[in-house]
């Protein structure tokens, strides 16, 4: 199973401020950790709201929002995405995890979408499509090294 570890955001990596070396040490240590142990896909923090923008769709019509964005606890500030057998396995990694803010902080886990969870509705030509679009995005991946 595939899960999104999400890292919520804080005041402080909404005020932008940078981890101490520390931090930035100990975390490169844990992606190594789970680089080898063949869990991490993916993984990236993200520059505060105030950089960000929203859109909001009602019906036909589009409204951009400028960031910055009110509830700090409802932001995110970086993600990984992991392979897991499950998603008690998903929790003893983060367990492991070195607190990736200064202060307290907290790390939500959701578990992807499968193809095989749409049921019916994903029809043999949606699945084609799917197939054919991850694949040219490895392929695109491939290019960009």
């Amino acid at each position: 199973m595939r899960v999104m570890v999400i890292v919520k955001a804080t005041t402080d990596s909404e005020a932008d401020k940078m981890p101490s070396t520390e931090l930035l040490a100990a975390m490169g240590q844990f992606n190594e950790e789970l680089v080898k142990a063949g869990i991490m896909q993916a993984g990236e923090g993200l520059h505060p709201s105030s950089r960000g923008k929203r859109v909001r769709f009602s019906g036909a019509k589009r409204t951009v929002i400028d960031g910055p964005f009110a509830e700090t606890k409802e932001l995110i500030a970086g993600f990984w995405l992991w392979k897991v057998k499950s998603m008690d396995e998903a929790v003893e990694w983060v367990r492991r995890c070195p607190n990736p803010m200064e202060g307290d902080s907290e790390i939500e886990i959701r578990q992807i979408f499968e193809a095989e969870d749409f049921g019916d509705e994903f029809t043999p030509e949606l699945r084609e499509q799917e197939e054919r679009l991850r694949a040219e995005i490895e392929q695109q991946a491939g290019k960009a090294k």
